[in-house]
C-alpha cells in the first residue's frame, strides 16, 4: 500500500515538472516573439483588426510633440498613408514616415490586437515600398506638397528626389511650379521630414 502512495507521489511530481517545463517553454517563445514586433507590425495588426471598411482612428504623436489624429489607408515598408478628418475641406490626405513617429495613441482593444500573431504577408506589393519611392511618386505627379520638417512647414513642388533627400521648389500654394512663382530651392534630408501633406 504504501509503495503505491510513493508511485502515484512520484508521477504527480512528474507530471507537475513536466507541465511547467512545457509552460516555461510557451512562455519563452511568446517572449522571443514580442522582441522580434517591431512598430510597422503592430500598426498593421491594429488596422487589419479594424476589417475591411472599418474607420479605424489612430492618435500619433510624432517626434516633433504634435498629435494627429488620422485614419490609415495604406501602410508601406517605412511608411503610413493616412487621411486626416476634421480640416476645412473635409479630408487632407498625408503620408508620415515611421521614422517620424515618437508613439501611437491606442485604446485596450487596439493595444490586444497589435500582439496577434502575425499573419501570413498579403502579397501586396505596397507593403514592400519604402518612402523614397512614395516621394518619388509625388514628384513624378508634380503634386504640390506641404513637409512638416523639424525645422518648420516648406511648401511646393519635389523636383527630385535623391538617395537620402529631395530637392524642393518652394512656392506658394495655389501657385504652378514655374520660374517666376518659385522663391527658392531647399534640399530636405528624409529624416527631416515629419509628414507629407497633399495639398
Amino acid at each position: 500500500m504504501r509503495w503505491d502512495d510513493l508511485f502515484d507521489d512520484l508521477e504527480g511530481q512528474l507530471e507537475r515538472e513536466l507541465h511547467a517545463e512545457a509552460n516555461d517553454l510557451r512562455l519563452q517563445e511568446e517572449r522571443t516573439r514580442l522582441e522580434k514586433l517591431s512598430l510597422r507590425t503592430r500598426l498593421s495588426n491594429v488596422v487589419r483588426s479594424a476589417g475591411p471598411g472599418g474607420t479605424l482612428q489612430l492618435r500619433i504623436v510624432l517626434v516633433s510633440g504634435e498629435t494627429l489624429s488620422v485614419r490609415p489607408t495604406t501602410l508601406g515598408r517605412d511608411w503610413l498613408a493616412a487621411d486626416r478628418p476634421g480640416t476645412a475641406n473635409g479630408r487632407v490626405q498625408c503620408v508620415i514616415p515611421l521614422s517620424a513617429v515618437a508613439g501611437v495613441v491606442l485604446s485596450a482593444e487596439q493595444s490586444l490586437a497589435s500582439l496577434a500573431v502575425e499573419s501570413e504577408s498579403t502579397g501586396k506589393l505596397i507593403e514592400r515600398v519604402g518612402f523614397p519611392f512614395v516621394l518619388r511618386d509625388l514628384c513624378r505627379r508634380r503634386r504640390f506638397v506641404e513637409l512638416d520638417t523639424r525645422g518648420g512647414v516648406l511648401a511646393g513642388t519635389i523636383d527630385r528626389v535623391a538617395r537620402d533627400h529631395l530637392d524642393l521648389a518652394v512656392h506658394p500654394l495655389g501657385t504652378l511650379r514655374r520660374a517666376p512663382e518659385i522663391l527658392h530651392y531647399r534640399l530636405v534630408p528624409f529624416w527631416q521630414i515629419h509628414v507629407v501633406r497633399l495639398c
